[in-house]
């Protein structure tokens, strides 16, 4: 079982490191393999700017971490960003009346023991006290587990799409197609676990 607590600057590598592993094996044969591979040099400037950002006292997104229960001090196995709707053309209005579940991964080797589950639970609950109505995401068109994971605890698919950019070594941008999934106010909420 885990427990959710706020990240802090100190967690960014962790946090990093888990989305390496994490887009390195959801996304194996969806995101091409070079950009996958190029993950693990970026490790310290992601991690740079991750301190940066969440050290900023106007920073209007959260993110929380899913560490195992038992002794303080664990490494964490998880994490949920989350905060006001980007929309906009470069997603820079933010809509406070819609929240948004901007990332959650967890650690491949912590997969299926319910960290997942309990990440997105605490980001809908935060999202909602905070007085967000619908609460959305973005996730890869082709990401058949994830879209499971999501449909189980409520989300469905609103019929808006776009497309995710990433970028190969060499520069060259590869879009990958994103659908828009939404839980709305009053749904029924996660499944019960089977």
């Amino acid at each position: 079982m885990v427990r959710v607590r706020p990240a802090q600057p100190a967690d960014a590598e962790a946090v990093v490191r888990i989305n390496v592993r994490t887009w390195q094996q959801a996304y194996a044969g969806i995101v091409p393999d070079d950009v996958l591979a190029a993950l693990d040099d970026q490790v310290g400037e992601r991690v740079r700017r991750i301190r940066e950002r969440w050290s900023a006292p106007d920073h209007p997104f959260a993110t929380a971490l899913a560490v195992p229960a038992g002794p303080a001090g664990q490494p964490p196995v998880g994490y949920v960003s989350y905060g006001p709707y980007r929309d906009g053309p470069d997603g820079d209005r933010l809509d406070p009346a819609v929240g948004e579940v901007l990332a959650i991964y967890v650690d491949p080797a912590h997969q299926r023991g319910g960290a997942g589950r309990v990440l997105l639970g605490a980001a809908v609950a935060a999202l909602r006290e905070r007085g967000a109505g619908e609460i959305r995401l973005w996730v890869l068109a082709r990401n058949a587990p994830a879209r499971r994971f999501y449909q189980r605890y409520g989300f469905v698919a609103d019929g808006v799409d776009q497309t995710f950019r990433v970028h190969r070594p060499d520069g060259t941008p590869v879009d990958l197609p994103e659908v828009r999934l939404v839980l709305r106010p009053g749904s029924a909420g996660p499944a019960p676990l089977s």
